[in-house]
């Protein structure tokens, strides 16, 4: 089985800006159920599916498959639920790890989230000075949560 383990944080400032090279995503969901995902992405001309189950702490099982760009483009037109998910990703590198930068668009645009990728969940990680608070363990923050609850929607 395929184990994800990732932290999620905001990012406190711009300083992140021109570290690394961006790629355009749209992705949407086919499930949103709390114990699993179906994610559908178009990225880099490429379309990919992926399934993840439960998060509990830092972890939870995924699975992602390479699919036909057209058939990712039909399922996100006419099959995932709205609104879609619409960022850049900017991937940088920082103590040899590399940060996940999100810049969300639409209707969740002002959200600007940094993921990194662990192989183990005790792993200690190097904090960039544009990392701010800690958002792992809230759910608002997760891509799929966005869907139901944008950014937009939020107060204060």
């Amino acid at each position: 089985m395929a184990i994800e383990i990732e932290r999620k944080f905001l990012v406190a400032d711009d300083s992140w800006r021109g570290l690394g090279q961006g790629s355009h995503y749209r992705q949407g969901y086919l499930s949103t159920e709390p114990g699993r995902t179906v994610r559908v992405r178009v990225a880099d001309g490429k379309g990919y599916l992926t399934i993840k189950g439960k998060t509990v702490k830092a972890s939870r099982a995924e699975y992602e498959y390479a699919i036909p760009l057209e058939e990712a483009g039909a399922m996100l037109d006419e099959l995932c639920e709205r609104p879609l998910i619409e960022k850049t990703r900017y991937r940088i590198e920082y103590q040899g790890l590399i940060w996940e930068v999100d810049e969300f668009e639409g209707e969740n645009a002002g959200l600007v989230i940094a993921e990194v990728e662990l192989a183990d969940a005790d792993q200690a990680v190097a904090l960039p000075a544009w990392i701010g608070e800690e958002v792992t363990a809230d759910p608002r923050y997760y891509n799929a949560s966005l869907i139901a609850n944008p950014f937009s929607n939020w107060s204060g």
